[in-house]
Formats: C-alpha cells, structure tokens, sequence
C-alpha cells in the first residue's frame, strides 16, 4: 500500500498586525518587537508620547509653549505630533515654534528655510533668534578662531542662553525640545564616562529647571526611538531637513553616538536598558551636588534585592533581622575611646583649609554686569567665552562681498609672491 506525500512547501503566512489584526504587518518596533501596519504604527507613537505627556504633566491649559525647532526630524515630528494630540485630546495649549540660527552656511540656512514651512503647515507662530545679533559672532567665525575642537561647547553655551531670550521674546516660560531616546542614552554614557555627577542627574529628567534660568525645558520624545521617529516622519510624509550638523562628528557625543548604534544592533532594548539605568543612577547622586532641580517626581516603591516572596523578605530583611540583633547586643559591648594624637601645624593648616573648601556656600542668583543675563557669577558664561574670543578679533572688520574678497586674496597672494621673489626666497 503506497501513500502518496506531498513534498511542496507550505504557503508563507502572512504576518498580521499584532494590534488590528486585518492589515499586513510591515513594521517591527525595536521596543516591542512588535509587528504593526502603518496605520496602527502611527496610532501607537502618538498614544505613547500622548501617554508620557499626561503622566509627567508637561503642560496645562491656557499655557503658551514654544517648541524648540530646527528644521530636522525630531523637531518637525515633534511638532506634527503636538499638533495632531492638541487637537485630538483638547490640551488648550498654545503652539508657538522657536529656532535658533547659529549662523552656520550650508546647514542652518537651508534648515530654516524648512521650519518657515513647517510654520506655515502647522499654523504657527515662529520666532528666529541669531547668533549674530546676539553676540556679534557666527559659528563659522568661532570655528574658524578656535578650531573644530570644543567647539560644541561653545555653542552650548550660545544655544541656551538663545533659547531663553527667544522664550522671552514670545512671552513663554516653557520650552519643549525634541530630544529621543537615543539622545538621552548617549548624554547618559558621555556622563558616566566623565564621570559627570550633576549632570548625570539633570540628564536623565523629562523637565529640567534651573536657579539660572528662568524658562523650564521639557523633553516629551525622551521613551522614543530614533528609528520610530524616522519612520513616523516617513509615513506621514513630513517635511523636514535631514542633513546633520558640519561640525558635530568632531564632538565626544559622535563617539558616544558610534557606541549605542553598535549596542542596538546586538540588543535593540539597549537604549532604554541605558536610559533607565541613568533614572536609578540619577537618584543616588547626593542632594548637595545636584545642581539644578529635576521636576520629574519617580514614585514608586524599591523592590531591589527582594526573592519576591512577601514572608521571606530577601537580603533586605536579613539586613533587618541582622541590625536587630546588633542593637540587642550593644550593651554587651564597651566602647574604649581613644584621643587622636596631635596633628604638626602645618598638618593642620591643612585640614583647616580642606574644611573651609568643603563648607560650600549656596551661589546666590544676580544677573551678569555686561549682558544682564541671570548669572550667579560677576560674567554669565556667554560674556566669558565672547570675551576671550574678542580678544584676538582685529580692533576693525571689513565687509566684503565674494567677488571682492576672493581678488583681494588673489591680490594678497601676488604681493607675497613678488616679495619672496626680491628677497631671493624662491
């Protein structure tokens, strides 16, 4: 009795969405690994920064909030969802967009010519606040004076001090950035490798207020992924500029970046393993160097070191059992104390000045005596760093147009080689 088997290969099944269940699946979130359709992607995005939105109060009704835009896809995607979560959940909130132009050609003149757009997409207001009108100096100058190395920080500096003027032009005291879950990984691991304890502290809140300053900051993009963000951008066909900074791959965040992209890509969870280790590193930093106040309140009660098991209690409750039976012990115990010796005085000279160090005094608030800028110091930072750089500007600038500049180069450069001529150089 022969059996006929049929050795053709089983139909591939297509993957359905794990949400509807209808559509084709044609994305998995690195996340969840979860397998969506366009449609429910997008849904899902929005509830969830709608979801980190409510739970850490960013914003109340009738407030007026600028978004920090750049033209790049965090910013316009940043915006977009605002958008359409202010309307669909009735927040009350005024949109208002906010872009800095460090004055760098080639990349933030071409990106501001997106967020104009996107100002008119989304029908809000846009204020533009420049490097040059606000301390005399472009990027392009600054790099060009002091190299491509620190550079970043410089314009760190320049950048949020901008931010807080521009919330001040608009009238907002409330700024929204469009900082991911990348970013947040990468700030966390440049922290820890610096060793960097307040920061490492401010880093991690989803807002951010400073004695300094009187604009608080908010990130509602913190649990996103940059890849979610690309594809949202891409599926809903936004407009926005996708070339990076010139002079950013010289910065220690290009090593941080280079880092988490090889981590993702052998643990794609990685990013908010980093994310949330920098929340538990956050609150063992001590409260007197802290720095700047972190809004964010993280409840919760400590399950660390527990079995799980409510009447064995794990290593803390023998902790417990363990300190119980030291303070049943103490009067069995005699304590014999003995006098330090003498320190040398120049010993003590030295101690005493380690205690006068340690006795840090709290920095009152004033405002910087060339700018008004709030400092706690004689010079905001930006006076101090302006100041060193014009230092070595010529005391008189010319304004040359291209054609110009370039003749006068080529003329510059025929003079020097008639003199190296006479001189018997060449």
């Amino acid at each position: 009795m022969s059996t006929n088997t049929d050795t053709r290969r089983p139909a591939a099944t297509t993957r359905l969405c794990a949400h509807c269940g209808t559509e084709r699946a044609k994305i998995q979130r690195a996340k969840t690994y979860e397998r969506l359709c366009i449609a429910c992607f997008i849904a899902v995005f929005e509830l969830e920064v709608h979801q980190t939105i409510v739970a850490n109060k960013l914003f109340h009704r009738g407030q007026r909030v600028a978004i920090g835009a750049s033209g790049g896809k965090d910013s316009t995607v940043l915006a977009a969802v605002l958008k359409t979560l202010n309307e669909r959940y009735d927040y009350g909130v005024e949109f208002v967009l906010l872009s800095i132009d460090e004055g760098i050609k080639g990349y933030r003149d071409d990106s501001l010519e997106t967020v104009k757009r996107n100002a008119e997409q989304y029908g809000m207001e846009l204020c533009i606040v420049g490097y040059r009108e606000l301390y005399g100096w472009t990027m392009d100058q600054v790099v060009e004076q002091i190299g491509k190395k620190g550079n970043c920080t410089v314009c760190g500096v320049f950048r949020r001090q901008a931010l807080d003027r521009g919330a001040g032009m608009l009238g907002v005291s409330h700024v929204i950035t469009g900082h991911n879950a990348d970013d947040m990984a990468e700030t966390v691991l440049m922290n820890l490798l610096r060793g960097d304890l307040p920061r490492l502290h401010r880093c991690t809140c989803i807002i951010t207020e400073s004695t300094s300053s009187p604009i608080s900051r908010s990130k509602p993009l913190k649990y996103a992924y940059e890849k979610e963000i690309v594809l949202y951008a891409h599926h809903r066909k936004l407009d926005y500029f996708s070339t990076e900074c010139i002079y950013s791959p010289e910065a220690f965040r290009g090593s941080a970046r280079s880092l988490i992209k090889s981590l993702e890509r052998v643990r794609p969870s990685a990013i908010l393993d980093i994310v949330r280790s920098g929340e538990a590193f956050a609150e063992m930093v001590p409260e007197e160097i802290r720095g700047s106040t972190c809004a964010e309140e993280l409840g919760g009660g400590c399950g660390k070191g527990t079995t799980g098991d409510p009447s064995q209690g794990g290593e803390m409750s023998q902790f417990e059992k363990q300190l119980e039976a030291n303070e049943k012990a103490v009067h069995l115990e005699t304590e014999i104390v003995l006098s330090p010796p003498p320190l040398p005085p120049s010993q003590r000279k030295k101690r005493e000045k380690k205690e006068q160090v340690s006795k840090t005094k709290k920095q009152q608030l004033g405002s910087c005596r060339k700018c008004g800028y709030m400092s706690s110091q004689e010079l905001c930072k930006a006076c101090v760093i302006l100041d060193d750089l014009n230092k070595n500007r010529p005391k008189i600038e010319i304004e040359l147009d291209e054609e110009e500049e370039a003749s006068s180069n080529v003329r510059r450069r025929m003079e020097a080689l008639g003199l190296r001529k006479s001189l018997g150089v060449i």
